[in-house]
Order: structure tokens, then sequence, then C-alpha cells
């Protein structure tokens, strides 16, 4: 079956066509861009950022009747892909791929269905395999008695390393309530999904070059797990982040912006540093005000540009 993807421009329209696309996806209980704005901010000088939302979660709203799988997902993020390609004018063009837990396994799947079509990718705390089923029985259970409400405390001390949440309220407020917003249908889709895929007998297919990144301080993903899938693939390395957990997009933004610079573009492994060029800092902040009105619900993009330039 195809299932929805929802698909969220951060790159402003005035620059993301003459730059390659990136594609960023989101872990389970969170929104693309709860997880994803921070570290977006040093990345779309660079690159056209599209990030995408799981089944009834952020803007994506709608969760299918029927079970879903993983493949399902990768094929619906294909056809999302395919169009916002076709929207850049570059319809035949390899893309890079970032996705962080769920959003990684995606991306997993998408490296194994159209290895011609990816570029590179970023694999942030992704397992190649289900993990713990009992773990995932737990899980679906709380949700379906409790709604997603009852995940979050548990959820918090998952997601974010050591001190975390003291030092950045707003970051791990944001993703609390991203968590609260998801549909329990949404949320137990995908956790099934999870809990029935395996890709770990087929790493050794994936060529594109893979940089695994794993929190120091991940319970669900160990640097230990982040090394098997490393090591799976032809062409693998891994870079374990001291102070982060599960969600280092929000937990250490410009760190993993640099690692996907690094591995994606050649750059330097050092973080940007907004704020050296002026220039650089007024297209940024351009861009990444675009991004949030072109991020709201309501009107088409051609739409919205219509009345952009009426106004």
């Amino acid at each position: 079956m195809t299932t929805s993807i929802t698909a969220v421009r951060l790159t402003g329209a005035a620059a993301r066509d003459r730059l390659p696309l990136l594609v960023v996806g989101p872990s389970l209980g969170t929104s693309a861009l709860a997880l994803w704005s921070a570290c977006a901010e040093h990345l779309t000088d660079r690159f056209d950022v599209l990030a995408w939302d799981l089944p009834g979660h952020g803007y994506n709203t709608g969760v299918p009747a029927e079970p879903f799988t993983i493949e399902d997902l990768a094929l619906s993020l294909l056809g999302v892909i395919d169009e916002v390609m076709v929207q850049r004018g570059t319809p035949h063009d390899a893309f890079a791929l970032a996705g962080d837990s769920a959003g990684g396994v995606v991306a997993l799947q998408v490296l194994l269905d159209a290895p011609e079509r990816v570029a590179s990718a970023v694999l942030i705390c992704t397992p190649a395999g289900p993990g713990d089923t009992a773990a995932w029985d737990e899980r679906i259970a709380q949700v379906r008695s409790g709604g997603t409400d009852a995940l979050v405390d548990a959820s918090t001390r998952r997601w974010f390393g050591p001190g975390f949440a003291e030092r950045e309220p707003s970051r791990t407020a944001s993703l609390q309530r991203s968590l609260r917003s998801v549909s329990d249908a949404g949320y137990v889709g995908v956790c099934e999904a999870l809990a029935s895929y395996d890709a770990r007998d087929r790493l050794a297919e994936i060529g594109a070059p893979v940089l695994v990144v794993a929190g120091a301080h991940d319970p669900a993903v160990t640097p230990a797990v982040a090394q098997q899938v490393a090591d799976g693939v032809q062409d693998g390395r891994v870079v374990v982040l001291a102070d982060a957990a599960h969600l280092p997009p929000t937990e250490a933004p410009a760190e993993v912006a640099a690692l996907i610079r690094q591995h994606v573009l050649g750059e330097s492994s050092e973080p940007s540093a907004p704020g050296d060029d002026e220039q650089d800092v007024r297209s940024l902040l351009a861009d990444h005000a675009a991004s949030r009105a072109d991020a709201r619900p309501g009107l088409d993009p051609r739409t919205r540009a219509l009345v952009s330039l009426a106004a």
C-alpha cells in the first residue's frame, strides 16, 4: 500500500532551486520542524532542505486505516521527492539523505530501493533491525491506554543527554508538544512498522557513502548498534557525539550540520559559525523566514507564490 508523507520545505524559495537537495527525516514522536529547524539554520545556505513528517505527526494528519510498513513509507517518500525534483527542474539528479531514528530507518530502505538515486546518506541513531520487540509492545499498549501524552516523561529521558532539558527548555518543550500532538493511531502505526522491520541481512547491498551518527547517551540505539550498521554497508563510518542521546539534530544542531556538510559536500567538519559574514547571515535568515511561511498548511506552493508576488 502507499501511505501519505507530508513534506516541509526548510530552505526559502529564493535560494533552493540552485542548491543540492538534502532530504531529512524525523524520529518517532517528533515533527520535522521541531526536530530539524535548529540544525537547518546551519544547512540552508548550502542545501535545499526538504523535511518530511510521519503519518499522524506534525503537518501529516493522515493515518492509513490499514497497517503500513517501512517499505510503504520509503515508497511514499520517493514519490514526494520525485515531485520536488520536477518542481526544481532536476528530475534526474541524485539527492542526499539524512534521518534520525525512524526517519533514518526509512532512509535506509530508500537506499535499498533506489540506490542509484542517493548520492550519500547520514543515518542518525538509526538501527537496521527491530530491537527489543517486548519494548515495542509495551509502548504500543501505553499509547492505546493513555495516548501519546503518557509517553512524554519516558521519551524525554530517552531523547536527551544529561542536562539538555535544563540548558534548552524551549527546544525540549517544543519536542514534548510535538509528541503530545501526534495522533495515537499514527504513533502506533509507526511503532508496528518499526517492530517488524529488519534490514540487517541487506546492509551489504548499500554502496552509497554512509555516515552513521550515534549519541553516547542513547539507550535505544547505542554506539555499538550504530557501529554494526556502519560495518554492514560497503562504505560506512561512525561518529559518536559525546553529549547527545537520541535526538542529535536538536541536541547538537551545529555539530550535526557540520557532519552533514563534511560528509555530503566534503567541507571542513568544523561547525559552521553564522555571523562570520554579514551577507551570509542575511541570506540564511531570509531563507529560514521563507521556509516557515512555506511550511504553513492551507495554501499550495504555487498559490502562495502568486499571493506573495501580488503583495
